[in-house]
């Protein structure tokens, strides 16, 4: 490799200094968060102390060549002069500066011990077009103890203050993960063979750190995750390498394998009762196609499970799963791998599963379906109160309300769905050291509002951060309401922050859904229910959110059993919650209505569902404000996750000037000092 040099200082190191700088050492560009370096493709800095003399290196790598400049200095000294011996002006290298080769720099330093700041300044002869001058370089090195990330900022008089040159830069060799796009097919004769070993694969090697991050293709349910890398490469400072190729995952990890597990493509419950074993066993998931592959790579086979299930029902294979593995699970975690059925899989939450040591299956929750959802009920049992359940259920066997009824009937909170992703990754990307998640509220303490006779409208989005339209057209536009899935705060940190440091002021968050997760109040026995609340309270004040929501269909939907809550789950809730200013109920419109303690409960009057014409929401919105004919009118709108801002906007545009979108904790406000609606709750 060609090496160029435009000044080496040798320092003589000498004595011993105490104020040792505490980021000496090798530092690598993070060059999403840096100014452009020209020609060059990556720079490192490279501090080094001995007793009173620091030593600034800086190396800079174009193509093959790198170019070396470096500067040695006493701390808190000045008056050193180091002869210049290339005119190479490597922070520009596309401006028509030359150093003067022969002539001398002159350098400075202080350094703020208590800041964590070094100062460098360097005078500069150089020449341009117009001749002879001299330029002023000052290095600011400020180092942040907090996520181990050093600022490097170059500050020059004849810049434009507002531009200088800025590096970020971390540690050489942190932060440093691999990535690859995985393609759009998840078919047992398709690729779900080898998407299924890549996300075990995932979940093993993402256990002590974030090392594999996948892209999820165009049309998954979770539409973020080419943003989420985005971020993590913007502002957590995150570095990736591509892999192109599934094979060549499984040799860059192959040492982080203890070996593999077969599953047998003609019974596709064996891949659901593989992933349970791949997180037990440290071993990668696998059909008998990829056996030959896994061998070469020195793998050994821990669990075969072909033929094992063959003629067997669901029923007897979980019960076989369970008799075999469900001692050594996690009792604090499980996944339900249900969504789509028969040749079609997308588990994408089996990485945090497997990272868990999770217990998987799809069984029945319908009571109807009494074996299974006799092993599904005794499994839930044996599970620590207040314990997770991810991925979703079965679309084939059962409903989403059998599913969390069945849940909350044993205290559990759930936190879908199957196509969850990169959870064992972002659940060890540590959350920005003094984060302070900050709502955008409208009203401040106890101001007054004087509601207008008009149609009020404030939007909730369905189905929390996750789905929904956070990445599409039209967010910021109007005030809109988002359901925060409250405990990413602790699985994904750096998830949550992503969506409320994007946040427009337009973006307001309310905790969801029923309980410190996707719960049941109603379904939740009495003496667990205070806990939840508990919980619920303490997500929510870390998360700044003052309006809840439930939804509980526990005793069916709005069109079959109802939707409603109870007075005294009302007043649960808005006790265990101090701050809380209002309380939403229902996703399909629902009918409990009142004030306690002054906090208003307001149900959804409107569902907007992705298939709904405009023309006959317009018409729908039209109606029941004449049916609501006092003013004013609080009309909580519930929009589907798969419509977008800009279509939610096209509707509002249309119903006139007797019709205003307002923010949600505004409405809250207005209903609880002038109320029109008539107080209506479950009774029982």
């Amino acid at each position: 490799m060609k090496k160029l040099f435009l000044y080496i200082l040798m320092c003589s190191f000498t004595g011993v200094f105490a104020q040792d700088l505490p980021f000496t050492g090798t530092w690598e560009l993070v060059k999403a968060s840096s100014t452009e370096i020209d020609l060059y493709s990556t720079m490192e800095v490279n501090l080094n102390q001995k007793g009173k003399e620091i030593n600034l290196q800086r190396t800079w790598v174009a193509g093959r060549e790198t170019f070396k400049d470096s500067m040695c200095v006493k701390i808190n000294g000045s008056g050193e002069k180091v002869t210049i011996n290339s005119r190479l002006f490597p922070t520009n290298v596309f401006m028509g500066i030359s150093a003067m080769v022969g002539e001398q720099t002159k350098l400075s330093s202080k350094y703020d011990k208590k800041a964590n700041v070094l100062e460098i300044t360097e005078k500069i002869p150089i020449l341009v077009s117009q001749g002879k001058k001299e330029m002023v370089h000052t290095h600011t090195l400020t180092y942040n103890p907090d996520n181990d990330i050093l600022t490097y900022v170059i500050t020059r008089p004849t810049r434009p203050s507002d531009e200088p040159i800025r590096y970020v830069l971390k540690r050489k060799g942190a932060r440093q993960a691999w990535f690859m796009n995985l393609p759009n097919n998840w078919e047992i004769d398709g690729s779900l063979n080898w998407q299924a070993a890549l996300i075990s694969l995932q979940g093993l090697v993402n256990t002590d750190s974030p090392q594999l991050y996948f892209v999820y293709p165009e049309g998954w349910d979770y539409r973020f995750t080419p943003d989420i890398k985005k971020y993590l490469i913007e502002h957590q400072y995150y570095t990736f390498k591509e892999i192109t190729k599934p094979e060549e995952a499984v040799k860059k990890f192959k040492d982080q394998l203890s070996g593999y597990v077969v599953w047998d493509k003609s019974v596709r419950t064996s891949l659901i009762v593989a992933f349970t074993v791949a997180g037990l066993e440290k071993s990668i998931v696998v059909e008998e196609s990829q056996i030959p592959f896994m061998e070469s790579l020195g793998l050994t086979m821990k669990y075969d499970l072909r033929n094992r299930f063959t003629g067997w029902n669901d029923a007897k294979i979980y019960q076989w799963a369970y008799d075999n593995f469900w001692q050594a699970c996690s009792k604090e975690s499980i996944v339900w791998m249900g969504g789509e059925s028969g040749k079609i899989m997308k588990p994408g939450v089996a990485d945090y599963g497997i990272q868990k040591k999770a217990f998987f299956s799809d069984l029945s929750t319908k009571p109807a379906d009494t074996v299974e959802y006799a092993l599904a009920d005794k499994i839930l049992s044996d599970m620590k109160p207040m314990g997770m359940v991810f991925g979703w259920h079965s679309y084939a066997k059962d409903l989403e309300r059998n599913h969390v009824a069945l849940t909350s009937k044993h205290a559990l909170r759930v936190d879908g769905l199957h196509t969850l992703p990169n959870m064992s990754f972002m659940s060890k990307v540590p959350g920005t050291p003094n984060f302070k998640y900050k709502n955008n509220h409208s009203i401040n303490g106890r101001m007054s509002l004087k509601p207008e006779k008009k149609v009020y409208i404030s939007c909730i989005q369905t189905d929390c951060l996750g789905l929904g339209a956070w990445n599409r057209e039209g967010r910021g536009s109007i005030p809109y309401t988002w359901e925060v899935t409250m405990n990413w705060s602790w699985m994904a940190p750096a998830m949550l922050e992503y969506f409320y440091t994007q946040s427009s002021p337009n973006d307001y968050f309310i905790g969801s859904l029923g309980g410190p997760g996707y719960v049941y109040p109603k379904a939740v026995p009495a003496d667990k229910l205070p806990d939840m609340i508990k919980e619920t309270r303490r997500l929510m004040e870390l998360l700044d959110l003052d309006v809840f929501e439930i939804m509980d269909y526990s005793e069916g939907s709005t069109v079959v059993g109802n939707s409603e809550i109870t007075e005294d789950i009302a007043t649960q809730f808005i006790k265990g919650i101090p701050g809380i200013i209002g309380l939403a109920n229902g996703y399909t419109p629902s009918f409990s209505f009142g004030k306690i303690k002054g906090v208003p409960v307001l149900s959804f009057d409107y569902y907007l569902s992705e298939t709904k014409p405009e023309s006959e929401a317009i018409a729908d919105i039209k109606e029941l404000a004449t049916l609501n004919d006092a003013r004013p009118y609080y009309l909580l709108f519930h929009v589907r996750e798969w419509s977008d801002i800009s279509r939610v906007k096209s509707i509002m545009d249309k119903l006139g000037p007797d019709y205003e979108v307002i923010p949600l904790d505004v409405m809250m406000k207005m209903a609880a000092d002038q109320t029109t609606f008539k107080e209506r709750f479950l009774k029982k």
